[in-house]
């Protein structure tokens, strides 16, 4: 009953036989082997046009490093107030960016608004020294409360970062999650929709240490290489990472495990209801946000279940934890099981 992060998952079965299967030979460093170029190319085929990708070691180096290719003196970077770059990377976008600030948006379930973006922009006026200037925006796919970004709300945010002539970057540590609950193309919830670059995360959905940098035009990656090299993010031994993703994008593996934990999350999520409990919010990929009373919490607990108490905010009226709950979060995985919904399930229906 391991519901802590899918962080805490091993590596699926084809990334690591796609590890072994490239633990052979001598082949040229720093990403100048074939197999570094073969999954390059495979990029490019899964986002229907040309792209230029950047293996890095970590989410946060992927989002901080993308972001640094934007940075403006004085640059403003704009991101919903519980994003992960916002929270959960130690400053680093701000550090590596050379000082951007990051400018928190409200939004209700984790999403920022056009609204709401437009009105934190109105704060950076365009050519006023003393404000700074707005460099980039940020939104995470799936957000940090597990809900999804609809294409049309990803096109409207794009239409606000138009006004100021800045790009949008797409944090997805979830990726496979969101596309696969959109049922859409990764063009389509990407440069269709108005993304210049993308954190593209593969740790989370069964790779052991994958993720890219994905610019979608590839002139704005011109000086890309010499951030990643003095951000400490050039693997020596590339075709690692390539093999990972290789492993990982083999007969569409990687939209498998994502669609199975986002099943895991929703049979999870309809138990809990059935069994009195409620959700935060919407269930709408791979992490949900259950809200229980503390003894039945203490219960799962007590029974090994791994989870997290959350801070619960934004909450309409009559729907936010009373004193005597908690606001949990759950996350699912490809490892996660339906012998792990069903036992978590059961301790939970004895504590009605």
């Amino acid at each position: 009953m391991n519901f802590a992060s899918d962080n805490w998952a091993g590596a699926a079965p084809a990334v690591m036989s796609a590890l072994a299967r490239h633990n052979t030979g001598f082949v040229p460093a720093y990403g100048t082997d074939p197999l570094t170029a073969s999954v390059s190319r495979t990029f490019s085929d899964i986002f229907d046009r040309e792209v230029s990708v950047y293996f890095v070691a970590t989410g946060t180096a992927a989002n901080a490093l993308a972001l640094t290719a934007y940075a403006r003196p004085g640059g403003a970077i704009f991101c919903h107030r519980t994003a992960h770059i916002q929270l959960d990377e130690c400053n680093c976008p701000e550090f590596m960016t050379g000082g951007g600030k990051l400018v928190g948006v409200d939004g209700a379930a984790g999403k920022i608004t056009p609204e709401g973006l437009t009105d934190a922009m109105a704060g950076f006026p365009a050519g006023v020294v003393h404000h700074g200037q707005v460099a980039s925006v940020s939104i995470s796919q799936a957000s940090e409360c597990g809900t999804v970004y609809t294409l049309d709300e990803i096109a409207a945010i794009k239409d606000v970062c138009r006004t100021r002539s800045v790009p949008l970057h797409m944090d997805g540590a979830r990726f496979a999650n969101a596309l696969v609950t959109l049922g859409c193309t990764p063009a389509d919830m990407t440069w269709k929709a108005g993304v210049d670059v993308l954190s593209f995360g593969a740790t989370k959905n069964g790779c052991w240490c994958a993720e890219a940098v994905v610019f979608f035009d590839p002139d704005a990656a011109r000086e890309f290489e010499y951030f990643r090299k003095r951000g400490g993010h050039l693997f020596s031994k590339s075709r690692f990472v390539a093999a990972q993703f290789e492993g990982y994008f083999e007969d569409n593996g990687w939209l498998v495990t994502a669609a199975h934990a986002n099943a895991m999350a929703d049979g999870l999520a309809e138990g809990i209801r059935g069994l009195g409990g409620r959700t935060a919010w919407p269930v709408e990929a791979n992490e949900l946000f259950p809200i229980l009373k503390r003894d039945r919490f203490k219960a799962l607990q007590d029974a090994g279940a791994m989870l997290y108490e959350w801070p619960a905010t934004d909450l309409p009226a009559g729907h936010a934890p009373t004193s005597d709950e908690v606001c949990l979060r759950m996350v699912t995985s490809f490892a996660t099981t339906d012998a792990d919904v069903a036992a978590f399930l059961k301790v939970l229906s004895e504590t009605v």
